[in-house]
C-alpha cells in the first residue's frame, strides 16, 4: 500500500468557471436521463434514434473512402494516410461541407474558411476564445440562450450580456442600447450570438424582415454576428427564411454548423466558417478560420477523420443536401410537435394557469408554470412520475426561467409523448392544486 500522504486539491485554486452553475449544467442536461433510465423523458434534445444504421456507416467510410480515390485521384496509400493519421488542423471535408453549404442554405463560400471542428461546442470555443483579446471584451446573447454558448465563453473569460427577445426572436432596441451601454462602461462588445431558426430553448424563429435589420444593426453598431444552426432543417414543411450568412454581405456573421442532429451525434462533427478577413502587424492578410485553426492545433490537433469520413460519406450519399437526407426525421419531429402541442391543449383547463409557445419547427416547446420549476422539482418528478424535462432556469444570465420549463419533441414516439403528458398533467394538478372541476384547473390528464 501506497503511505505517501494524497494531495487534495482546492476548487478555490482552480479556475473560477469550475463553481459557476452555468459550467455544470451541460453535463446536469446530458447527465440527467441516464440516472432515470426508466422515466419518459422531455428533457434531450437529441435525434430520433430509429433511423440509426450501423451499416450505414461502413457505407459511408467507403464512399468517403471513393472520392479521395476517384474524385481527388489519392493513392491507396494517400487514402489510408488520410483516414488513419493525424490530419490537416482544419479538416479534410471542408470542400464537402462548402458545397453542402451552398446546395441547401444558398451560402456561397471558399472552402478555406471551414474548420472543421470537434462538434459545434469546439467551433464556439474557437471562435469566442479568438475574440476575447482582453478584459475589456463582451458577448452578446438572445435570451434565453443556449447553454453551451455561456459556458464556453465563461471558460475563455468572456461576460456575456442578455439580449431580450421580444415578439420577433430578438429585440432589436435593446441589443442596440446593450452594445451602447458596454461602450460607454469602456467594454468592447465584439459579437452577438443568434440561433435564428427554432432556437435551442425557446423554439422561437427571426423572420425574414428581422434578419435583414439585424445585419444592418451589426453592420452600424459595428459587431459580428454568430449564428448558430442545427435545427434548420427541421421546419414543418413550408421551409425556412434565408440564414444570416446568406444575407450576409460584409462578412459580417460567423456561421457555425454541426452534423449531430442531421447526421449523427455520436461522430462530434461540427464546423465554424470563418470567411472575415484578418490583417496582421506587418500589413498582411488572411482568413479569420487560419486564426481559430491556430488555436484548434493546441486544443483538438485536429477532427477525428474518421468521424469526419462519416459525414462526408454521408454528405456525397445524399448529393450534398442534407434537407433531403432528413425527410423522414422531419415528418416525425412535425408529427411529434403538433401531437405536444394538441396534447397539451387537451390537458389544459380554460383559463389555465399554465402557458406555453407553439414554434413552427424544431425539437423544443417551452411551458410557463404557476409554481416554481426547478432540480428539486425535477427529481420529484423522475421518481414519483417517471418522467423528465429540463428547467429553464439553466438557460438565463443570472435570474430567469425560474416557473419556466423545456419539453423536447425530439426522442420520444407518440404513445410515449402521450404517456407522458398524462404524468406530466399529474404532476402539475399536484403542485398546483385546485377542485378538478374548477375551470382553473392547471392541468388534468387526458386519458383516465
Amino acid at each position: 500500500m501506497d503511505d505517501s500522504p494524497s494531495v487534495d486539491l482546492l476548487t478555490g485554486d482552480l479556475h473560477s468557471s469550475l463553481e459557476d452553475p452555468t459550467v455544470a449544467s451541460m453535463n446536469f442536461l446530458n447527465e440527467v436521463t441516464s440516472r432515470y433510465p426508466e422515466a419518459l423523458s422531455f428533457a434531450p434534445g437529441r435525434p430520433v434514434e430509429s433511423f440509426f444504421d450501423l451499416e450505414a456507416l461502413h457505407g459511408w467510410m467507403r464512399a468517403f473512402s471513393r472520392y479521395l480515390a476517384e474524385d481527388l485521384g489519392y493513392s491507396e496509400e494517400e487514402v489510408r494516410r488520410t483516414l488513419c493519421q493525424y490530419g490537416r488542423t482544419k479538416g479534410i471535408v471542408h470542400g464537402l461541407i462548402a458545397r453542402h453549404l451552398s446546395r441547401d442554405a444558398g451560402i456561397e463560400i471558399d472552402p478555406e474558411s471551414v474548420v472543421v471542428t470537434v462538434g459545434c461546442q469546439e467551433a464556439m470555443f474557437l471562435v469566442l476564445r479568438a475574440l476575447r483579446a482582453d478584459a475589456r471584451d463582451v458577448l452578446l446573447s438572445v435570451s434565453p440562450m443556449y447553454v453551451g454558448l455561456t459556458g464556453a465563453a465563461r471558460l475563455v473569460d468572456m461576460p456575456v450580456l442578455p439580449v431580450a427577445t421580444g415578439v420577433q426572436g430578438i429585440d432589436l432596441d435593446d441589443l442596440v442600447a446593450q452594445i451602447r451601454a458596454a461602450r460607454e462602461q469602456g467594454l468592447r462588445p465584439r459579437a452577438c450570438y443568434v440561433m435564428p431558426d427554432f432556437a435551442n430553448p425557446s423554439g422561437r424563429s427571426l423572420t425574414a424582415s428581422t434578419r435583414k435589420a439585424l445585419l444592418d444593426v451589426a453592420e452600424r453598431e459595428d459587431i459580428l454576428l454568430l449564428e448558430d444552426n442545427p435545427y434548420g432543417a427541421f421546419h414543418g414543411g413550408e421551409g425556412t427564411p434565408p440564414t444570416l450568412k446568406a444575407l450576409d454581405t460584409g462578412r459580417r456573421v460567423i456561421y457555425l454548423g454541426s452534423f449531430a442532429k442531421t447526421v449523427l451525434p455520436g461522430a462530434r462533427v461540427g464546423y465554424a466558417v470563418a470567411d472575415q478577413r484578418v490583417r496582421t502587424a506587418d500589413g498582411r492578410t488572411g482568413l479569420f478560420s487560419d486564426q481559430l485553426s491556430k488555436i484548434k492545433s493546441m486544443v483538438t490537433v485536429n477532427t477525428s477523420p474518421l468521424a469526419q469520413a462519416v459525414v462526408g460519406g454521408a454528405l456525397l450519399e445524399h448529393d450534398f443536401s442534407l434537407e433531403q437526407a432528413n425527410a423522414r426525421e422531419r415528418v416525425i419531429y412535425r408529427d411529434n410537435l403538433r401531437r405536444l402541442v394538441d396534447g397539451l391543449r387537451s390537458r389544459l383547463g380554460k383559463g389555465s394557469p399554465i402557458s406555453f409557445n407553439v414554434p413552427t419547427g424544431g425539437f423544443f416547446v417551452c411551458v410557463s408554470v404557476p409554481f416554481e420549476a426547478d432540480e428539486d422539482l425535477l427529481e420529484h418528478s423522475a421518481r414519483k412520475y417517471g418522467v423528465l424535462w429540463t428547467p429553464m432556469r439553466h438557460f438565463y444570465h443570472g435570474t430567469g426561467g425560474e416557473h419556466e420549463l423545456r419539453l423536447s419533441i425530439s426522442s420520444l414516439t407518440g404513445a410515449q409523448m402521450d404517456e407522458g403528458l398524462d404524468r406530466l398533467a399529474a404532476l402539475f394538478a399536484e403542485q398546483a392544486p385546485v377542485r378538478a372541476d374548477n375551470p382553473r384547473h392547471p392541468m388534468r390528464p387526458a386519458r383516465t
